[in-house]
């Protein structure tokens, strides 16, 4: 079953027009996920990334592929194994034996849309050669900086129960995901509409880009033009600073974690039409960019109690700007 492709979109769309063209395209693939692609494309446009945590077979590689494939921008995926190396992801110099020179050859690190599969299956010293590219979008080599192509996005995923060949992802790489959340099952008749598709052939096959990187560029350019008030920035400290005090909590978010908060805040209120933050875009996103940064007390963790319930608790208990 052939999926219609939308044109490439024109010069002049707004920033609103952009993510819409994008949603329905992605929407074509992944269905009965609208929340998930949601929170996808507000990482993309306000240059975060994205930590997809769910369990096998529940879309996390087709979304990320979805995503990647409707921009007209190189994409690369690392499925990432105990042996895998730093120089597999960062890339290596090789000696040329007739000119007695290196020549670097880039490593998948160099695209513009990274698909991490399965990061938590790699060693940590592998896992942190991510690091430096996540957070300053550039990567040291030979002693050299080499920045990375903008857009720079990481979509890495992992499975929450299957803990033999893992290794936890450290609490400095969980910061760097600007959002983790999780996509879950979806409904019975959105299941056998996936059946349907599926009977040819799979939709991702079909999926063509829709916007380019002009409009990329222009997307997160309109992001950062969203009016935040003084008032909200101030809403966004406290919460963040709530999760420092918060009982049973042994390490708050940081203030890396008050960023991403206005800056996805931002990309949603762009979605909407706005040119302004409200304090209901806040509290949409909060949990899915707070809650992985927290660490919780081993006391609170064996009692139940999460981190999503934390700043879900935050949120009710922190006064909202008038």
């Amino acid at each position: 079953m052939a999926l219609s492709t939308l044109p490439a979109a024109p010069s002049n769309l707004s920033g609103q027009s952009i993510y819409q063209r994008l949603a329905d395209n992605i929407q074509q693939v992944v269905k009965g996920q609208p929340t998930a692609i949601r929170r996808l494309l507000a990482a993309f446009a306000s240059g975060g990334h994205v930590l997809l945590e769910d369990h096998p077979g529940t879309g996390k590689t087709t979304l990320a592929k979805a995503l990647a494939f409707s921009v007209d921008v190189a994409f690369k995926r690392i499925q990432f194994t105990p042996d895998l190396l730093p120089s597999d992801i960062l890339g290596v110099s090789i000696l040329n034996p007739e000119t007695r020179t290196f020549h670097f050859h880039e490593g998948p690190i160099f695209a513009n849309i990274v698909l991490a599969d399965e990061i938590n299956r790699a060693s940590p010293r592998t896992q942190s050669a991510l690091l430096e590219a996540m957070a300053e979008s550039q990567v040291s080599i030979d002693g050299k900086l080499n920045p990375l192509r903008d857009p720079f996005f990481v979509i890495a995923t992992q499975n929450p129960i299957d803990a033999r060949g893992t290794y936890p992802l450290p609490e400095a790489q969980m910061d760097r995901f600007a959002l983790q959340f999780k996509l879950g099952y979806i409904s019975p008749e959105n299941e056998v509409e996936i059946l349907s598709n599926q009977i040819e052939a799979h939709p991702i096959e079909q999926v063509q880009p829709c916007v380019s990187s002009e409009d990329i560029f222009r997307l997160k350019q309109q992001v950062k033009r969203v009016r935040v008030s003084p008032e909200l920035k101030r809403y966004v400290v406290n919460i963040v600073n709530a999760t420092r005090q918060a009982e049973g909590v042994q390490l708050g978010a940081s203030p890396r974690g008050s960023i991403a908060l206005m800056k996805v805040a931002q990309a949603l209120a762009l979605f909407d039409g706005y040119d302004f933050v409200i304090p209901d875009h806040i509290q949409e996103i909060a949990v899915p960019v707070l809650a992985h940064r927290l660490v919780m007390e081993a006391q609170s963790r064996f009692s139940g109690e999460t981190a999503e319930q934390v700043v879900v608790k935050i949120l009710k208990t922190i006064s909202v700007p008038a």
